[in-house]
């Protein structure tokens, strides 16, 4: 090859030489180049840009984040209201054959009536118990009708109701009272307060004794009989001692370990 270098003609010699310029240029490391910069004011910046933008993300998440947080109670409310309305009308018209459902209730409920007040869920399940036990004693037939559930406000729930019974002892005929219910609920829906009013008693009037000698001397003679209806002995009202044998059952609350049918002491 060396002998024929000399011969060969100069234009040959010119074109293997800008041949073998690319060939080098295609070997060697290529340059960066402008489809990809990196410079010094494109780095900071991308993550101001994400910064900004999660800000903004973030402020427009808060309001709804606020909102769905304030409606979480409500919704709570409303679930626990209504469970405690459909509870109660369930209930009540069975309260001297079952137990109540106290899920509704808080462990402090506060039962009032127009003569005594009493706080904690035991004495309260203790006060239906008392009422299903003494019932079954002293009445031949008792039962709870409910006439009306509606709410004056969101917090409260007021039930009209209508309790009937026939006494047990001969001389004591139906007798039945009416009564409103009046139940408060707390921020959670839940029954803190059961306050019982409006009592509108409807009880039948015994007949008093008398002797033979008091009919004849009380009026001339009339072809009318004579009967001298005296107002209610409240010591002989199967209601009346109803209403104290329940009353004492709460007396003795620390003695008596209560259950359906029975009453045991501990």
């Amino acid at each position: 090859m060396a002998f024929l270098l000399p011969n060969l003609q100069p234009s040959l010699l010119a074109q293997s030489k800008s041949k073998d310029k690319p060939l080098h240029q295609t070997l060697s490391p290529p340059k960066p180049t402008s489809q990809f910069p990196i410079s010094s004011t494109t780095s900071p910046s991308s993550p101001l840009r994400v910064q900004t933008s999660t800000a903004q993300v973030a402020q427009v998440n808060t309001p709804q984040d606020k909102q769905q947080h304030q409606q979480q109670p409500k919704h709570e409310f409303y679930l626990n209201l209504g469970l405690a309305v459909r509870t109660i009308r369930e209930d009540l018209p069975l309260i001297f054959i079952k137990d109540l459902n106290y899920d509704i209730y808080r462990d402090d409920i506060t039962f009032m009536d127009p003569l005594n007040t009493f706080t904690g869920i035991e004495k309260y399940k203790l006060i239906f118990w008392a009422l299903r036990f003494h019932g079954k004693i002293l009445f031949r037939e008792i039962a709870l009708d409910v006439y009306r559930v509606w709410q004056p406000s969101e917090n409260v729930i007021l039930v009209r109701w209508n309790l009937r019974g026939v006494p047990r002892v001969p001389w004591e005929t139906k007798g039945e009272f009416q009564g409103t219910s009046r139940y408060k609920l707390d921020r959670n829906g839940k029954i803190y307060e059961h306050k019982v009013d409006n009592l509108a008693f409807n009880f039948p009037q015994n007949i008093k004794p008398v002797s033979v000698l008091d009919l004849v001397t009380a009026c001339p003679a009339s072809p009318n009989p004579t009967f001298l209806w005296g107002p209610v002995d409240a010591y002989s009202s199967s209601w009346i001692a109803f209403y104290k044998v329940v009353r004492d059952t709460l007396d003795q609350e620390g003695s008596l370990v209560p259950q359906d049918g029975l009453a045991t002491c501990s």
